[in-house]
């Protein structure tokens, strides 16, 4: 357990909340210690330490994955969450709380820091309005605030996702540069959070894949802030990154596919504007016709899914799909990412 604050002095924390903070060297010694993990899944990196695990929204693997990662290094992790114990928190500076919150993430932060090692945060966007939700405010106060290190365990991206995508490419793959990667809009009846496709665009990137945004119209691309930043890895590495609205182009030769659905910029927080223009590309579903395009490609989403919805049964259930490879990943890197971080403290 963290006995007090005094070593924060002394040093600057190292967080976990996007992976464009650290280079590809870096990510990359993670994911070779995430798959000596694979290996050896137990050990005491953790011993003695404690992680709280903010979750602001619901979760299956992150917050299973997370627990048990702590529990196989010797740590302990408390689940932390407003449907489960915790009253809401406040994150906004100078707020005058006089609404639902009862404490500012600044007195939880500090106080959390004096009992655990690491912190992690769920926080979706609140889709209302985008130019506010990009600033990323809930992750970026409890970073602020916090003296030990942070983890990101999605908010407006998903670092975490991103790191075990990576690692389940490598496993089948080898060396990712120069490999077409396909990252497709697909139909969901309802809009979601762009967080995993901004974190799948940049990881194809950083590790030096030629990148396909598939999206059916440009009100569907991606914010340019993630764009610029996959661009600007992209051509460090001698890849480039297009956006696409053609099924045929995008598909044609690509080596992996990965789908999600996401949520138009032009219409967040109008979803009764955005749902008719949605509802008229149900047909961007990854299915057999579509991957007979591809170049044998392995195809993935993060979950949950929808089957015949963002992907046919067929495809899912086929040989080439490996998302519950990516799944299983996510204890593994996140084991890597815990312990990197103690690493450093």
């Amino acid at each position: 357990m963290n006995t007090g604050p005094s070593r924060t002095t002394l040093r600057s924390i190292k967080h976990f909340l996007n992976t464009y903070d650290w280079s590809r060297p870096d990510l990359q010694a993670m994911l070779d210690e995430a798959r000596a993990f694979k290996v050896s899944p137990y050990g005491s990196a953790l011993e003695g330490k404690t992680i709280a695990l903010l979750f602001l929204n619901n979760s299956l693997r992150t917050r299973t994955s997370f627990d048990i990662g702590a529990n196989q290094l010797g740590g302990h992790a408390v689940v932390l969450s407003p449907s489960g114990g915790m009253w809401p928190l406040e994150f906004q500076k100078g707020a005058v709380m006089l609404g639902d919150a009862e404490e500012h993430v600044q007195e939880a932060a500090k106080v959390l820091s004096r009992y655990c090692d690491l912190i992690g945060i769920r926080a979706f966007p609140r889709f209302e309005d985008w130019q506010e939700d990009r600033k990323d405010r809930l992750m970026g106060s409890l970073a602020e605030h916090s003296d030990v290190p942070v983890i990101n365990m999605e908010t407006i991206t998903h670092p975490c996702q991103e790191m075990a995508l990576a690692m389940t490419l490598q496993e089948q793959m080898g060396q990712l540069d120069g490999k077409k990667f396909l990252l497709t809009w697909s139909y969901h009846p309802r809009p979601l959070n762009t967080a995993v496709a901004n974190s799948a665009l940049m990881i194809a990137a950083k590790f030096g894949m030629d990148v396909t945004l598939l999206c059916p119209t440009p009100d569907f691309v991606l914010d340019e802030r993630y764009l610029d930043i996959a661009h600007k890895d992209a051509s460090a590495n001698g890849a480039e990154v297009t956006v696409s609205h053609d099924i045929e182009e995008a598909y044609s030769g690509a080596d992996v596919v990965y789908a999600k659905s996401w949520g138009a910029l032009p219409f967040f927080g109008n979803w009764k504007a955005e749902k008719p223009v949605r509802d008229a590309f149900q047909h961007f579903i990854v299915d057999d016709k579509k991957m007979a395009m591809t170049n044998d490609a392995l195809v993935s989403h993060c979950l949950p899914m929808r089957r015949n919805v963002i992907m046919s049964d067929t495809v899912f259930d086929g040989p080439r799909c490996v998302a519950y490879d990516e799944a299983e990943n996510r204890l593994h890197v996140q084991k890597a990412i815990m312990t990197e971080l103690l690493r450093q403290s």
